[in-house]
């Protein structure tokens, strides 16, 4: 597991097999509350068990072998999060080869494509689930819904909405006539709106996922996207001013934000990315391009 670097010094690789710090259960007990939960975000990045030569596969795409879902089951173990958001996954069957059923609970989307969104969330820990955000998806795009849920914790609900937004438009303006720039801009609106909906219900709330946008300034200017969603509710993000080690150094994509009290909550100095001890373009197309991102969260009470 390791510590993000500020993008001010240099981007470091983690040294394998990094120690993970132990997170207090909730539920283990009747009536028990935990100190905090771990959540994270991972783009599993063509997690199916459909066949290469698949007519729903890209002709590039190779579906992973028993061995690699072997690896990412075993990372998924040592990340050992709380709630987890998962993008790129081919359904709850492909889910669980990965985060087993005996310690999670998974929901995925409605959506009928390859790439899903889903949540993973340790058995324990109640939840209850909403409709899918559809809102997300411009008609014609064929990208995902958000995947949302409810956390029924002891001090009160916490809800959590799953992204996994249009790739190819990282950092240039949302105005841009580039394609991919359009459809995202189309798409920052819808979640504006339902994180403008949790401000005015007064829940906490978190967003996680896949957002394919670097959300911090480039070039002096801030990013317009950011500027949008704080204009609908005031947020903290959990990597602003990092960047990751992943496969070598880059800038976060996958991002973890919170409104509401629970902005409150995210405890300071606990951002990790959890960094595959493999190396080389082979493993990172065996196993994923994005590494884990995880943080806790200290709840009240």
């Amino acid at each position: 597991m390791a510590n993000p670097r500020n993008r001010g010094g240099a981007i470091g690789r983690a040294a394998a097999g990094a120690v993970l710090a132990l997170l207090l259960l909730l539920g283990v007990a009747r009536g028990a509350a935990a100190a905090s939960l771990k959540f994270a975000t991972w783009n599993l990045e063509w997690l199916t068990a459909r066949p290469a030569g698949s007519a729903s596969l890209p002709g590039d795409v190779r579906p992973k072998r028993p061995a690699d879902i072997a690896r990412l089951r075993a990372y998924a173990a040592k990340l050992n999060a709380d709630v987890v958001a998962i993008q790129e996954v081919d359904g709850a069957a492909i889910a669980a080869q990965v985060f087993p059923p005996d310690r999670y609970v998974i929901h995925m989307t409605h959506d009928r494509v390859v790439q899903q969104v889903g949540i993973a969330v340790r058995r324990g820990i109640r939840f209850t689930v909403n409709p899918d955000d559809t809102a997300l998806v411009p008609p014609h795009s064929g990208l995902r819904s958000g995947a949302d849920i409810t956390l029924r914790l002891p001090g009160g609900p916490l809800r959590v909405l799953a992204v996994h937004l249009k790739t190819d438009c990282h950092f240039s303006p949302l105005r841009s006539r580039r394609p991919a720039c359009r459809i995202l801009a189309r798409q920052v609106p819808a979640l504006a709106a339902w994180i403008r909906a949790r401000a005015s219900e007064g829940v906490p709330f978190v967003v996680l996922g896949d957002f394919n946008r670097w959300l911090g300034p480039h070039d002096g200017r801030p990013d317009g996207m950011w500027t949008r969603l704080t204009a609908a509710a005031p947020l903290r993000r959990a990597t602003t001013g990092f960047a990751s080690p992943c496969w070598g150094g880059e800038r976060f994509i996958d991002h973890i934000l919170a409104g509401g009290a629970a902005r409150g909550w995210l405890e300071p100095g606990t951002l990790r990315v959890l960094v595959f001890r493999e190396r080389g373009r082979a493993w990172k197309e065996r196993l994923s391009d994005h590494c884990p991102v995880s943080v806790r969260f200290r709840l009240p009470g």
